[in-house]
């Protein structure tokens, strides 16, 4: 059980709760910072006091009052006008997600909700009540309003959920897990929608996934490494120490721990001076990607116990203020950046495919098969690998540059986060088929070159990948055996066969 109160959840409580199903609770601090804040609200209705989206409409409309009574069809007719999200249903890993940040920040006491309507929310996520919420419709504006429209649809018994498997009207599903649907008071449906959850939802996911790619896209390069028969030396820590990047520290020391042992790659090597760039510059292309991965980690990191509703309610100073907390522009920029950062993954993984393959290249018999010509062996793995490679610059083009304003001009900039999440979520898919071929391909080559001569570590992935993966003497249909390896690394058997080694890796 995980205790929320809007200031302590983590990246790998995220995790927990929206692929795990780990259930949560609100602390009591929670539960009375939420009372006061309501009966905050509940204040200023009675004094007729003008506050944006408590007594006006929103957006555009912010300058029309909006009396007590009419209050409850406002926030109704907000969700039923912004539930306007299109496309495939978002994973319900990112919809569970989604829900556990919304929780969270409005945990803090900072939103004006009512305690009983929070509850609901929480008994959705614990009892697996799913909103289904389409992809595409939110500008990173006023927050992610489109598709956490469609979240609390189904709070008030309309949309679409899934619940036990089944895809159902949001009523059919509340009732069968016997939760109560809610009539929205004055302040709460924005407070449900306004905020950065659903591309902090994706993001959460997607930086947690890159940290695991970025180990195993260490093994890749040093099962590469003794395929190429490479230098370890330049991987010697006080070479990497004297340019003092962190990311690139920590490749270095994975590879000499993952290499410690290996009879193919030496310390030096008699018939060569250096290896080329993919292989020797393994520490600084992959650790600058892992010092970016860091960087993303901590703006989600931040982003995920935040308070991005408006107005902000601060019931001690007698003040609620209209703000911008709402904009996803810090998620944003770290989502293009992650995008970027793992795109790079693929990109050099893809080229140390080309030099296993390419006889020219590895001092092996060509594209991997002792009878070519009438093999082709793993010439179109590399060309599979080429594609990804190649679409992911595609994806990797910032969303965040880009801006359409909206609401009559008032929303005058948009972040486009969610999109760079998705973007992200999308090459970070890619980057992981890439290196699992890598994986593939290496273990190939080291079966031409002598399985007996791995380091520990890297005969322990070996073993790990043909359990399911045999060697390729002739030719046969090969993307199972694609998807076996990325499966693997996918779940990380690969990662953890390492570790059982060689330690963890950084």
């Amino acid at each position: 059980m995980i205790v929320l109160d809007g200031t302590h959840l983590t990246i790998s409580d995220v995790i927990r709760v929206a692929r795990e199903n780990e259930e949560v609770c609100l602390s009591e601090a929670s539960r009375k910072a939420v009372a006061k804040a309501r009966a905050y609200v509940d204040k200023k209705l009675e004094e007729e006091a003008v506050v944006y989206g408590l007594t006006t409409g929103f957006g555009r409309f912010s300058d029309r009052y909006i009396p007590e009574e009419e209050a409850a069809q406002l926030q109704a007719n907000l969700i039923h006008s912004h539930a306007c999200a299109m496309g495939d249903p978002l994973p319900t890993d990112v919809v569970r997600g989604a829900m556990l940040l919304r929780i969270n920040a409005l945990s803090r006491g900072n939103s004006g909700i009512r305690l009983s309507t929070l509850e609901t929310l929480l008994a959705m996520l614990n009892k697996g009540v799913h909103p289904i919420i389409p992809e595409k419709g939110s500008l990173g504006a006023s927050g992610d309003l489109a598709p956490l429209a469609h979240m609390v649809l189904v709070m008030l018994g309309e949309g679409e959920a899934e619940y036990q498997g089944r895809r159902m009207s949001g009523k059919e599903a509340m009732a069968a897990a016997g939760i109560r649907p809610v009539q929205l008071a004055a302040k709460e449906g924005l407070a449900l929608i306004n905020g950065t959850q659903i591309m902090t939802s994706i993001a959460c996911g997607a930086v947690w996934d890159a940290l695991q790619l970025a180990k195993t896209a260490d093994i890749a390069a040093a099962m590469t490494c003794e395929a190429q028969l490479g230098i370890k030396k330049a991987f010697d820590p006080k070479l990497h120490a004297l340019r003092g990047q962190s990311g690139q520290m920590k490749t270095a020391a994975n590879l000499l721990h993952l290499l410690e042992g290996s009879r193919l790659a030496l310390a030096l090597q008699p018939d060569k001076v250096q290896d080329a760039y993919t292989i020797r510059c393994v520490p600084q292309i992959h650790g600058a990607s892992r010092d970016a991965i860091d960087y993303v980690w901590n703006v989600v990191s931040r982003e995920i116990n935040a308070v991005t509703d408006n107005p902000i309610i601060f019931p001690e100073e007698d003040e609620a203020i209209s703000g911008g907390n709402f904009h996803g522009q810090p998620i944003a920029l770290a989502m293009d950046f992650l995008g970027i950062a793992v795109s790079e993954y693929a990109d050099v993984s893809e080229r140390r495919i080309e030099r296993m393959v390419n006889p020219n290249l590895s001092g092996l018999p060509a594209f991997l098969t002792k009878n070519g010509g009438l093999n082709s062996g793993f010439m179109i793995v590399q060309y599979a690998a080429a594609s990804m490679t190649s679409e992911n610059k595609v994806y990797a083009h910032p969303a965040s540059v880009d801006s359409i304003p909206s609401s009559a001009g008032q929303e005058d900039h948009v972040s486009m986060g969610t999109t760079a999440a998705r973007k992200a979520r999308l090459i970070l898919d890619n980057s992981r088929k890439v290196v699992a071929l890598e994986l593939f391909t290496a273990a190939q080559a080291l079966w031409l070159r002598g399985e007996e001569k791995l380091s520990p570590a890297t005969r322990a992935v070996y073993d790990c990948l043909r359990q399911e993966i045999p060697p390729v003497e002739d030719d046969r249909v090969m993307y199972p055996l694609m998807n076996a390896a990325e499966a693997m690394m996918r779940d990380g058997r690969l990662l953890r066969a390492a570790e059982s080694l060689c330690g963890a890796l950084e």
